[in-house]
């Protein structure tokens, strides 16, 4: 593990964000800043970027619950959507781009009930 990073406490970050929201927030902030700051220099633009969609989006969003999900499909857009993660994958191996849900439908008769 680098120096710099330290181990996650989940019970004191809970505790900061219960008794210190904006104590909370400005670690939070400080931190991605420092992992930011870690990458190479010609990935910085685009994770300031990035980290200001996720932070966008959890202002956005109505209540932390909120915030996840908002957060979870961003994620899967960006894995699955139009020009996402596998779009690029396909385009640099060639392999065709088969859809994600597939399914067959099946047709039920009706039955009327009898009383």
């Amino acid at each position: 593990m680098d120096a710099q990073q330290e181990l996650f406490d989940f019970d004191e970050w809970m505790a900061l964000a219960q008794s210190d929201p904006a104590a909370f927030e400005e670690r939070r902030r400080r931190l991605i800043e420092q992992a930011i700051a870690r990458a190479p220099e010609a990935m910085r633009q685009r994770l300031r970027a990035l980290q200001w969609r996720i932070d966008m989006e959890r202002d956005r969003a109505s209540n932390p619950l909120s915030a996840c999900i908002r957060l979870c499909n961003m994620m899967w857009t960006m894995v699955y959507g139009e020009n996402g993660l596998m779009s690029a994958i396909g385009a640099l191996t060639g392999a065709a781009q088969s859809p994600r849900h597939t399914a067959d439908i099946v047709a039920f008769e009706r039955i009327e009930r009898v009383s």
